[in-house]
């Protein structure tokens, strides 16, 4: 057997139709056309985000003593967004092609063309073009930014013309408004981002939980941006979904802290079956306003390496800000030391459908079985067994004789350890495809032989071998191949 990987752009659009057509991810509203950078999860998608998510909050909560979890409102107090600085300063530089009419962030077309350069070789090149731009956009020089654009002949992919406009700087942020009479209604904003939610919230959980410096608060919550430009199916939506974790730590000890979470999410993202070879860091070299070191956790998608994760030593910037503007004192006092101070913090910030997108990237597998004419392409999802959104799959040889309702029985025995199916539909081969197509790592079957000693046969999903195993130790031993603790434990060696 030899399995293929696309590294190509063309993989995405197989993995896009492969998601639509099995239940994964689906275009909003598509009897209406749809609505751009807008996605639904469908029934296998949901299961598969929602494994994602607990696996990732009971690795934060249950192997850290010292994490905690919080549900932080989507409405907010718009001085929030004002101490923030997202009232401000959280805008992107967008510049529109008058041909095409299409639009692009200033920025991501300088970075591509300085990827562009580091392929050619040409790495002096690249960061002299970056370290160009940083300096435009830090200055607010927008006209800078056009100028770098024009003499670097950038194109619009489009119209393949340089006829472009000036840049012009779009705030992120979806407003709306409270209040029952539109005339006495307040401007609020939905929140762009979920970390303010556990800031604000910082002595409320310290004081209530009666936690000690160093402790995290751990989040997960929709966030919305206005993105103009949106792209590459559900890497970048206009509503999407945040696994965050604020570590408030001691002034002095963040770049320790910084370190650990770093190595630690690293290894949690290979925990789950991402290889190494798809992952790597990438350090910030502008850094945020808020930070003193940041880094990305970047997955090799079919469209290049791109950021899945960011950790942030954030200072005591949030904290001190929410401090000035409400009044209220955010300090806390460390008996270790003696002392008052507010806590830095570390931030370890995941997109879920991000890392959605990565492992069903990385799940899907072609492969070619058999040999001579016997030869043909072969399907399955890889997921790991844990995150796989059906775990066993209960198929009855036929539906005669007994076998449909003995197959019946066994899944009700075992539907509550483990997310279980149950499919009589045609023969048996589609449906072990069906399953494989799916990502289902077993497949269990009752035969003739079921009726006579109350064992089953077993398939393997990505091997598809086949083993005899008597139906009282089903639970047992698939319990633990598709269990989250095999995970965990890894996370712990």
């Amino acid at each position: 057997m030899e399995n293929k990987k696309q590294d190509t752009a063309s993989a995405l659009k197989d993995i896009i139709s492969h998601a639509k057509e099995y239940g994964f991810v689906f275009p909003s509203s598509e009897i209406y056309d749809g609505l751009q950078a807008v996605y639904d999860y469908g029934q296998n998608g949901v299961e598969l985000k929602n494994n994602l998510k607990t696996v990732w909050y009971k690795a934060m909560t249950m192997l850290n003593d010292n994490v905690v979890g919080l549900d932080a409102s989507i409405f907010m107090h718009p001085l929030t967004w004002k101490a923030s600085g997202h009232v401000d300063s959280f805008n992107d530089p967008m510049i529109d092609n008058k041909d095409s009419k299409k639009r692009y962030r200033a920025d991501t077309l300088l970075e591509e063309r300085a990827a562009q350069l580091e392929d050619e070789g040409k790495e002096a090149e690249a960061k002299a073009l970056l370290q160009k731009m940083a300096k435009c956009l830090d200055a607010g020089d927008l006209e800078g930014v056009r100028q770098i654009i024009i003499d670097e002949n950038i194109k619009c992919p489009v119209s393949n013309t340089a006829n472009w406009t000036e840049v012009r700087q779009f705030n992120l942020m979806f407003s709306t408004q409270v209040g029952a009479v539109s005339e006495d209604a307040s401007l609020i904003y939905l929140r762009p981002e979920t970390a303010q939610g556990i800031f604000v919230n910082f002595l409320n959980v310290q004081k209530t939980g009666r936690m000690k410096v160093p402790f995290g608060i751990a989040q997960i919550g929709k966030a919305f941006r206005n993105e103009i430009v949106a792209r590459n199916f559900i890497f970048r939506m206009r509503e999407f979904e945040q696994m965050e974790m604020q570590f408030f730590v001691r002034p002095g000890t963040e770049m320790e802290w910084y370190s650990k979470w770093k190595e630690t999410r690293m290894k949690f993202h290979l925990a789950l079956g991402l290889p190494a070879t798809s992952l790597k860091f990438h350090d910030h070299d502008k850094l945020a306003h808020y930070a003193n070191a940041a880094v990305d956790i970047e997955y090799k998608f079919p469209f290049g390496f791109k950021e899945m994760e960011g950790i942030h030593s954030r200072t005591d910037f949030d904290l001190k800000a929410h401090q000035d503007l409400s009044r209220k004192k955010q300090q806390y006092f460390d008996p270790e030391i003696n002392e008052n101070y507010i806590p830095y913090v570390v931030e370890t910030s995941v997109g879920a459908d991000r890392l959605f997108l990565a492992i069903l990237c990385n799940a899907y597998t072609e492969e070619t079985v058999g040999e001579g004419e016997q030869e043909k392409q072969r399907v399955f999802l890889n997921f790991h067994p844990a995150l796989a959104p059906v775990k066993v799959a209960v198929l009855p040889l036929v539906k005669k004789d007994g076998l449909a309702e003995k197959a019946q029985e066994i899944v009700n025995n075992i539907k509550f350890a483990f997310n279980t199916t149950y499919d009589d539909g045609g023969a048996i081969g589609k449906r072990y495809t069906r399953q494989d197509l799916i990502g289902t790592p077993y497949c269990v079957v009752v035969d003739y032989q079921t009726m006579e000693d109350n064992t089953v046969t077993v398939r393997d999903r990505n091997t598809m071998t086949q083993e005899r195993i008597s139906i009282a130790d089903l639970k047992e031993k698939i319990g633990y191949a598709v269990s989250m603790e095999r995970i965990f434990e890894k996370l712990l060696s």
